[in-house]
């Protein structure tokens, strides 16, 4: 998953960052309503954690300027206003969720990752197609039963992929899920990661779409 993080407290906000990273998600943090609504404007997320407390802009305005273009991208409120009202308020300005700091963030990334799950149409905790399942909380990756051991960026590009696995996506599109903003990119970069994704899972796990792009292989889904 791709997060946008909106946090103007730098140790707070260098914390979230290392720790959703750890949690496997590739993180853009900005400090400012102004540069979230600059970088929404230009990036597409997964989710957005947003603080609700922000100079300049704050982070309602930036939800309601979100929501108001028809952006449904999912939004997760931060914030240390624990009162029942502004729950209820936030919520009802379009938030998909909310949380008080201090944030406990096995919470966060679970929180996170059953957004990005409701948002792709799933309901179980594990993705599946045909034998093939992929399990984001415990990054693990079974083919008929058996395990199978994939590099961080490997695991991240097959995720994308079982999330939308009846839509090809472009090479560009899968660079900008996988890479955050301070991460240097090879231009081969994807092409690698498919490669060693279909030595590890089987050659017919993942199809080439001639100038489109990517998608994992219909016949497998009922295999």
């Amino acid at each position: 998953m791709r997060i946008l993080l909106v946090e103007d407290d730098s140790l707070l906000g260098n914390g979230l960052q290392q720790g959703l990273r750890q949690a496997g998600m590739t993180v853009d943090w900005v400090e400012t309503g102004e540069h979230a609504m600059a970088a929404l404007a230009t990036h597409r997320y997964d989710t957005v954690v947003l603080d609700r407390q922000l100079p300049g802009i704050p982070g309602e305005a930036v939800l309601t300027a979100l929501r108001q273009r028809g952006d449904a991208t999912p939004v997760l409120f931060l914030t240390a206003r624990d009162a029942i009202e502004d729950r209820v308020a936030g919520l009802d300005a379009g938030a998909d969720d909310y949380l008080i700091k201090p944030v406990d963030m096995a919470e966060l990334a679970a929180r996170l990752r059953a957004m990005g799950r409701r948002a792709a149409g799933q309901a179980a905790p594990v993705f599946r197609w045909g034998g093939l399942s992929l399990d984001p909380a415990s990054r693990m990756v079974t083919v008929d039963g058996q395990p199978v051991a994939l590099a961080v960026r490997e695991f991240d590009l097959l995720a994308r992929l079982i999330r939308s696995p009846q839509r090809p996506q472009s090479q560009a599109q899968l660079t900008e899920a996988l890479y955050g903003w301070e991460q240097d990119i090879a231009s081969n970069a994807v092409e690698v990661h498919v490669h060693h994704l279909r030595r590890k899972l089987g050659a017919d796990w993942i199809l080439t779409i001639r100038g489109v792009g990517y998608m994992l292989n219909p016949a497998k889904a009922t295999a």
